[in-house]
């Protein structure tokens, strides 16, 4: 059988920002090829897909990741049959548990939590609030089996392609369909601080000299090097038809490419698009072709187009030595400087290239 795997690679300016944060407030980094690169977490931005997703797809086919698991399942026990409402919370909790998923004692006047977030499909925690009103109407026990086989079953794009772990109940995790590795600059950056200073305005109008509050956010800026890849094959297993199968694909791609994690926005309104996008279907493996970037970027000719070059470089030689020519490829080029990537792949827009990966993987995998 022909596997159907995409890779998107996507080089993305970034203006002076902190992005993705660490423990003491720095922007994330690490060392690659000798040197200190830039760093976003895969976390940072599957996290912003998430979000994205939900400007893109209905409510039936997002998933919910919270610890309050009880809480959610309790109002939905309650508005599918208000006669249960004064005990919904211990028929939830009833059904939880059945599926193996446990909640820990309330703190002061708070409701039971479970102790790390799950993540359950809207389609699935209706149907578990359904097979609990059944249970409780016929006076019969809600079998685990049953509630195991709920969240087992119809799950979300985002579970998809993201997965589920919970160690307490293995039997319900989920592989994830869909990779996202850490985003790195494609040269070297050093820390820099911005010392800033607020005036209080009462005390401005009686000319008082001197600053209200005064402080340092650490930021750099960067090209960075993003990629992600998707198991095509694996996603249609799971939403179980081509034609999701493809959907998915479709969201997830626009997703990852104009997505962006939304650490210290409001103090540095960085958000920016990707200077070149390069997408490719492969029936082999997935390729990160981080690799072009062991050696810094050329900042003489500038990082972009220097990058640009190297990926293209990159990604010929990966191919010719081990066979990995894609079956597919598209790519979007924002001006002259990243028109390389146009002779490796056909040069389209964001919604064409978008388009027509969905329509290919609809196909491949209906095949399959």
């Amino acid at each position: 059988m022909n596997r159907t795997l995409i890779d998107v690679h996507v080089l993305q300016t970034v203006p002076p920002s902190n992005l993705n944060r660490d423990d003491t407030g720095s922007p994330k980094t690490a060392y690659y090829g000798g040197v200190r690169r830039a760093r976003v977490s895969s976390q940072a931005w599957k996290r912003a897909m998430r979000v994205a997703f939900r400007a893109q797809l209905d409510q039936s086919d997002l998933g919910l990741r919270t610890k309050q698991i009880l809480e959610v399942l309790e109002e939905r026990i309650a508005s599918l049959d208000p006669g249960l409402s004064d005990r919904a919370e211990a028929v939830a909790k009833k059904a939880l548990e059945a599926a193996g998923l446990k909640v820990k004692a309330p703190k002061k006047d708070a409701k039971e939590e479970s102790e790390y977030l799950v993540f359950l499909s809207n389609r699935q925690y209706d149907r578990l609030a359904e097979a609990a009103i059944e249970a409780e109407n016929s006076g019969q026990k809600l079998a685990g089996k049953a509630a195991k086989e709920i969240v087992n079953n119809d799950h979300s794009i985002d579970i998809a392609l993201f997965g589920r772990m919970i160690a307490d109940a293995p039997d319900v995790n989920i592989d994830a369909c869909c990779q996202v590795a850490h985003a790195i600059s494609v040269h070297a950056v050093e820390p820099e601080f911005d010392y800033f200073t607020a005036v209080d305005d009462r005390k401005e109008e009686d000319d008082e000299t001197g600053a209200a509050m005064i402080g340092t956010v650490e930021f750099n800026s960067s090209t960075l090097y993003r990629y992600a890849t998707i198991d095509a094959d694996r996603l249609g297993e799971m939403l179980g038809g081509a034609d999701a199968t493809g959907r998915a694909v479709e969201t997830a791609v626009r997703a990852f490419v104009t997505s962006m994690p939304s650490g210290k926005q409001n103090t540095f309104a960085n958000r920016t698009l990707p200077d070149a996008v390069l997408l490719t279907v492969r029936d082999t493996q997935p390729v990160n072709l981080v690799g072009a970037f062991e050696s810094p970027a050329d900042e003489k000719d500038g990082r972009l187009e220097s990058a640009v070059r190297m990926l293209a470089a990159q990604a010929e030689a990966v191919d010719g030595a081990f066979g990995t020519t894609p079956v597919a490829a598209w790519s979007v080029c924002v001006g002259e400087r990243t028109m390389r990537l146009a002779e490796l792949a056909e040069s389209v827009s964001l919604d064409e290239l978008v388009s027509g990966v969905g329509e290919l993987v609809s196909e491949r995998v209906g095949r399959s």
